[in-house]
């Protein structure tokens, strides 16, 4: 470790108490004490965004102590990765009880709390302690002994100040930036929901309209057209089917019977109760329902028991990789099924991909997809349509629309539980789609795309100057613990000293405790 002049090595337990211990005894059991639940810790900011109070009685048990000036430290995952740390501002009482997920760092005398804060909540401590968890998957904790045992560089009392308020300073102009950034994200956020209102109101293009009258088809052509195409799709879709049988058969039959696709049924017309809450679109379209313009189907649960006769090992889709506007490949998984199955589970070029749910960001969420992955399925969660019309743009034109105006019919139609949400292949097939001419419907996607491709340019540029300004923090940070960031002064007294002073205090509290080496520059 570098050590500036006048610095000294120093453990954290040598300069700070870790989880000390209160005297519960002394505390009125009628008093009312602040709570701070692990929620209410920022994460980044080192602040507690809420002051609870409790009855003590409430809380003497099975909760962390703490008091003005302490540094919570959040040991579980993901709560630590996420920096929720914080320094104990004043409280409604002498002491504070708060989950029992947090490390407690009680600084010594001369110690400045907001240097230890800053000690352990920056990102390299973070990933240092994210190594050295212990625990099962999904709930690991960080021990305390890599609190006790981690060993900073200390400055003198004086240095201490002055780069904390350095640091702050130089954070303060950073946390500037940080929120014209957001704002100017937020402004990007409400042009693309502007944007694609307009596309699906038909404002977007009420110019074309006017000037192309001869590309534009009535009500009652655009249904004969929809039906037509569903017509055809099912023909062609029946025949693929009477192939695979054929194929089945000529395999033994081993295996499940290839699946037959859906009859093609008409749909139930769009009630007035459903169009009610919809735009309001042009005279010359007309809302059908998903039902109508491409076939819904649901994928393959993933299952360790199945058995299949014939096995191919299969990539499929989760809903991880299924995001709202884009595919997330950088994962793909595979799972075994039955070969007679993969032709009616196969994903095909342009099939637009709807979340069953879960949280509710991810319902009803989507994209096309574009044969990425060759031979590639869908787990049960993810459904797929395929659109009577094979083409591109119509794809985006659905997906654009589900990931739009979709998303308040899928929240309304969707089954719902705390935080959970989920649509199941009926709602999805009701789902109503405004339906335009050809023309009119690819004049949109060309306007959306090129419109959509520079929103996402720059907000790519505000995602790259945040990510430019986070690692700015840790290059302050990394400046600061090594004696970098402020100069020394050679009248301030030696760290060492310091060191000796506080571990020679210890020692009377608890003669038996052994002495600390103190290193020094």
């Amino acid at each position: 470790m570098y050590l500036a002049q006048g610095w000294t090595g120093a453990k954290l337990s040598e300069i700070c108490a870790i989880n000390p211990r209160v005297d519960k005894t002394s505390i009125d059991p009628a008093s009312v004490v602040s709570f701070v639940p692990m929620p209410a810790v920022e994460a980044g900011t080192g602040k507690i965004g809420v002051n609870e109070t409790r009855n003590f009685e409430a809380v003497r048990k099975g909760y962390t102590p703490f008091q003005k000036g302490d540094i919570l430290f959040a040991k579980i995952t993901p709560c630590m990765e996420n920096g929720k740390m914080a320094i104990v501002p004043e409280l409604a009482s002498p002491y504070g009880f708060g989950s029992t997920e947090f490390h407690v760092l009680r600084p010594c005398n001369d110690i400045d709390p907001r240097f230890i804060y800053h000690a352990v909540s920056n990102r390299a401590f973070r990933f240092h302690a994210e190594h050295k968890m212990t625990g099962a998957v999904g709930q690991k904790r960080v021990p305390a002994a890599v609190l006790e045992e981690h060993e900073v560089g200390l400055p003198p009392k004086n240095e201490q100040r002055r780069i904390v308020e350095k640091i702050e300073a130089l954070f303060d102009e950073i946390d500037k930036g940080v929120e014209s950034l957001r704002a100017a994200k937020s402004t990007l956020d409400l042009y693309r929901k502007s944007l694609l209102k307009s596309a699906f109101e038909g404002r977007l293009t009420a110019d074309w309209r006017a000037q192309n009258p001869d590309k534009l088809e009535s009500c009652e052509e655009l249904i004969t057209r929809a039906k037509h195409e569903k017509s055809k799709w099912h023909r062609v879709a029946l025949e693929e089917w009477v192939q695979a049988v054929e194929d089945w058969q000529s395999d033994s039959s081993k295996g499940p019977k290839p699946r037959r696709p859906e009859h093609n049924s008409p749909s139930v017309p769009l009630t007035s109760k459903e169009l009610d809450p919809l735009p309001r679109i042009p005279q010359e379209w007309v809302f059908l329902r998903l039902s109508d313009i491409a076939a819904v189907s649901s994928g393959m649960s993933v299952s360790k028991s199945r058995k299949p006769e014939i096995p191919i090992d299969i990539p499929y889709l989760r809903v991880a990789n299924v995001q709202r506007g884009f595919l997330d490949l950088g994962e793909i998984k595979t799972m075994k099924i039955e070969r007679s199955q993969f032709v009616s589970l196969q994903l095909r070029r342009w099939d637009v991909l709807f979340n069953e749910g879960g949280d509710r960001d991810k319902l009803g969420r989507g994209w096309v997809w574009e044969c990425q992955v060759p031979q590639c399925v869908t787990q049960n969660h993810v459904f797929r349509a395929s659109p009577f019309r094979h083409n591109l743009e119509w794809s985006k034109y659905i997906s654009r629309w589900g990931n739009s105006f979709g998303r308040d019919y899928f929240e309304k139609g969707g089954k719902q539980t705390t935080n959970l949400a989920s649509i199941n292949k009926t709602v999805l097939k009701a789902l109503p789609v405004p339906y335009c001419s050809v023309a009119e419907q690819a004049e949109i996607i060309r306007i959306l795309d090129k419109c959509l491709e520079a929103t996402d340019g720059l907000e790519s540029e505000i995602e790259a100057a945040f990510t430019r300004a986070e690692a700015l923090r840790q290059s302050i940070l990394k400046n600061a613990f090594s004696g970098r960031l402020v100069p020394q002064d050679p009248n301030d007294e030696p760290a060492a000293t310091l060191l000796q002073r506080i571990l020679a205090k210890k020692a009377s509290h608890n003669p038996y405790r052994a002495k600390s080496r103190v290193s020094t520059a």
